[in-house]
């Protein structure tokens, strides 16, 4: 997924600050106290990390599928 540069509200850089908290998160910490380590006390920019979500794994199986039943004609 494409993490803004800025927050969409403040202003206040978030893109650098994704790849940190996307790593930490999957080794097991929890995302609000990451957050608060990283300096993000704003509410409008923790929910700018902590709604992106990888998009690309939801759509990878529809077009799998239809890349078979394309072959199947």
């Amino acid at each position: 997924m494409l993490i803004p540069v800025r927050c969409f509200t403040c202003g206040s850089l978030v893109g650098e600050k994704y790849d940190t908290f996307k790593a930490r998160v999957t080794s097991g910490e929890e995302p609000g106290k990451v957050l608060d380590d990283m300096g993000l006390k704003r509410y409008c920019c923790r929910r700018m990390l902590l709604s992106g979500f990888e998009i690309v794994d939801y759509q990878v199986p529809y077009f799998e599928a239809i890349e078979r039943r394309r072959k199947d004609l």
